[in-house]
């Protein structure tokens, strides 16, 4: 058993480990836990013990060693690398196809050629998505290029591959009509705040669960989305990361408090304070501060949301979408209302205004109707768009001879 003893920082706790190297040298090593200091300590010490029982000092790869088994050694190194649910994504995804994969395969590192690892895409396309395996690829291509650079091999195999064309993602989106039909069905129920903060707001659901009263301010009427709370399957089970920070610098914003939202906050805050007086000891003090919280305390989790939206939904005979589509819904009424993309891109908390355009574009037909009124304008056409909606509306109408005239009428506008 190494030693090892608990580290506070930035409001978590971390596992420190200490140990001899290789080379017999003192070395540490620093384990995340995602468990905040208040509240957690008992929690922290077990995770303590179980790291100290369980590690096993890495051993640094060699060129002649399998792939797979590299891949795992890499996968310990870049543990302490990367965020906590980067690293689960690393680990499922190599552990679910490419280290099985591979493991059959028996190729060495030194050995592993280009068409071993397009053989590999090839084989996943069968039962995967295109987007899937440009997951694997970016691990493979991440692990190789390390290889490289600790001169285990001389080139990385995975530059020479064509990695599958991205499958573009259209989100699904509820109108006006759909989401007030969702409002009433979700009203009384736990998620009636969640799903008005997504539908409204346009917050990712790691966004929703992360925030805290503090992030509300009642005086200046604004809501600042700084916090998070998701959860990531690690080693066989689920761990909840809390981070003091948003998936990117953009994504930390202040946006307005509408009164419809500042009086059902201020509700929820009287009703939480009555709930702590009434549970006593039995309330659970953990996440004391945050927002989403039941009756006694208990964070809502991400898997409850997604299987009581599921539920609502289907209780309620709505279509079916994600509740992260509610994000879509957001900004496909925002554009139906006129709002550029560029305030889009700044509501919603993307790190760069072509991701709003490349998520969206397909949506934004005011401004395609713009750009058909300028190319009839340019070319002298003598028509209008807007003469040829007024043609249409009377087309609606034409079921009578009073109908038909309006038609004609209309048509010796354009």
């Amino acid at each position: 058993m190494v030693a090892g003893h608990l580290q506070e920082k930035k409001g978590l706790f971390y596992i420190v480990l200490s140990f001899n190297d290789v080379t017999g040298k003192r070395a540490t090593k620093w384990i995340p836990t995602g468990l905040p200091v208040k509240g957690n300590k008992k929690k922290a010490e077990e995770l303590l013990r179980d790291a100290r029982v369980s590690f096993v000092p890495e051993t640094p790869p060699e060129k002649d060693t399998l792939f797979a088994t590299y891949l795992e050694q890499w996968l310990a190194i870049t543990k302490n690398t990367v965020a906590l649910t980067t690293y689960a994504s690393y680990s499922e995804l190599s552990r679910g196809a490419i280290l099985p994969y591979f493991k059959a395969n028996q190729k060495t590192l030194s050995g592993l050629q280009a068409t071993d690892i397009q053989t590999f895409y090839t084989k996943q396309l069968e039962r995967v998505s295109a987007n899937t395996v440009i997951h694997y690829h970016a691990i493979i291509h991440k692990a190789l290029k390390y290889a490289v650079k600790t001169d285990l091999i001389a080139s990385n195999p995975a530059d020479k591959i064509d990695r599958p064309r991205k499958e573009r993602f259209i989100g699904s989106f509820y109108d006006k009509d759909e989401m007030h039909k969702l409002f009433k069905a979700a009203e009384g129920t736990k998620l009636q705040l969640i799903v008005m903060l997504g539908a409204f707001y346009g917050l990712r659901r790691s966004e929703i669960l992360g925030l805290k009263w503090d992030a509300i301010d009642f005086t200046n009427n604004t809501l600042t989305v700084r916090h998070t709370l998701t959860t990531c399957n690690l080693d066989g089970k689920q761990i909840m990361v809390i981070a003091d920070r948003t998936k990117t610098k953009s994504s930390m914003r202040t946006l307005p408090l509408v009164k419809e939202f500042r009086n059902r906050l201020l509700t929820l805050y009287a009703d939480q304070e009555f709930h702590r007086k009434m549970c006593g000891r039995c309330y659970n003090m953990e996440y004391f501060g945050y927002i989403c919280v039941d009756e006694m305390g208990n964070i809502i989790k991400p898997s409850y949301i997604t299987d009581c939206f599921s539920r609502i939904l289907r209780d309620n005979n709505l279509r079916k979408i994600r509740f992260h589509d509610l994000r879509h819904s957001c900004a496909s009424l925002l554009l139906a209302n006129g709002v550029p993309m560029k305030q889009i891109q700044e509501w919603l908390g993307h790190s760069d205004f072509s991701t709003t355009a490349n998520i969206y574009a397909h949506l934004d037909y005011n401004s395609k109707l713009t750009s058909a009124q300028a190319m009839l304008d340019g070319l002298e056409m003598g028509q209008s768009l807007q003469a040829v909606e007024v043609c249409e509306e009377a087309n609606m109408d034409c079921a009578d001879e009073g109908g038909r005239r309006e038609l004609a009428i209309a048509s010796n506008r354009i």
